[in-house]
């Protein structure tokens, strides 16, 4: 059995990975980006809070980041088209294939460092919103 939480972070790397092809995208990257590898997407989970309980149901929020990294001239561009298609692809079904109850958009912020070869790092972050029985995280509620 898989929990909802990660066939939730699955469906969202599947998604991005096909919207966003041949750029990468990588989940929860234990190394640091390779110079080469910009740009790239990275998809992080965050953080998971339990937002109400009820008799045998437990609502969840689950907190995910994207950061868009990319390098060079137009690193700000790069990485801002990145996140561009990497919203409108999570945003176009909000229930992630009936997994989620809801999905908004948190916040963004912007990274950048001149001497590491004009890097860029985009982030925005998500919120999704599902439900789970109160014994097994693997069913819906």
């Amino acid at each position: 059995m898989v929990s909802i939480r990660e066939r939730l972070v699955r469906s969202l790397h599947e998604r991005l990975s096909a919207v966003l092809a041949p750029t990468p995208v990588l989940r929860q990257p234990a190394a640091p980006l390779a110079r080469d590898a910009a740009p790239a997407l990275l998809l992080f989970a965050e953080t998971e809070r339990i937002e109400e309980r009820s008799n045998r149901l437990v609502d969840r929020v689950l907190t995910v980041r994207l950061t868009a990294v990319a390098r060079g001239s137009d690193a700000f561009a790069s990485a801002d088209a990145l996140l561009l298609a990497a919203h409108a692809a999570l945003l176009a079904d909000v229930s992630l294939g009936g997994l989620s109850q809801a999905l908004r958009e948190l916040d963004c912020d912007w990274e950048h460092e001149d001497a590491d070869a004009g890097a860029v790092a985009q982030a925005a972050r998500y919120e999704i919103r599902y439900r789970t029985l109160t014994h097994c995280l693997s069913q819906s509620g």
